[in-house]
């Protein structure tokens, strides 16, 4: 949903309310468990986040704590949903002089003793379609990355239009969401 103004709390949760029973945009739920999706662009980027136990702790408190999105044009409304499959959420995000709200729904969490992450899933009221994925991983060598793994496409006509806006918007996304990581575990 595309508005000339920021939409009031009342209207977000409204929003959320008429997404809560809809079924997902696209017909492969689950796909950035193998990383692909037919028709779908495949965007990942990857942040180091530090070194060693302490640091996996704080980037997998980050996450739970939604602050990926902590970067200022972007507002996750209303309660921080829980990481868990079918927790609904509301993005509001400000660009270009005016405001979208996209919703959607956590498809599945992943809570292993070092990966931690989830992915959610678009629903009718976004202006994509697809299923991006946010990820916390203290490998081997010790290093931890954080990733953010985006299939999608334009679902709304106005994103369609302005296709290289919003592959630019999202490129952005990528990039302050890994600064807020990095910030938020004081990498």
């Amino acid at each position: 949903m595309f508005l000339l103004r920021k939409p009031g709390e009342g209207r977000v949760s409204e929003l959320v309310r008429s997404q809560r029973e809809a079924g997902f945009s696209y017909a492969e739920p689950g796909a950035t468990r193998e990383g692909m999706m037919p028709g779908y662009r495949r965007k990942q980027e990857r942040f180091e986040l530090g070194r060693g136990a302490a640091a996996f702790v704080r980037a997998r408190e980050a996450v739970r704590q939604w602050r990926m999105f902590d970067v200022g044009w972007i507002e996750l409304c209303g309660q921080r949903s829980p990481i868990e499959a079918g927790s609904t959420v509301a993005v509001v995000v400000r660009h270009f002089g005016f405001w979208s709200v996209n919703i959607s729904r956590i498809v599945y969490a992943i809570d292993e003793p070092r990966c931690y992450g989830f992915a959610y899933g678009t629903l009718p009221e976004h202006a994509e379609t697809g299923e991006e994925r946010f990820l916390v991983d203290w490998e081997d060598d010790d290093s931890v990355w954080y990733e953010v793994l985006a299939l999608s496409r334009e679902r709304h006509v106005v994103a369609k239009l302005a296709f290289p806006l919003s592959r630019m918007l999202q490129a952005r996304f990528r990039r302050d969401s890994g600064r807020a990581m990095r910030r938020a575990v004081g990498a």
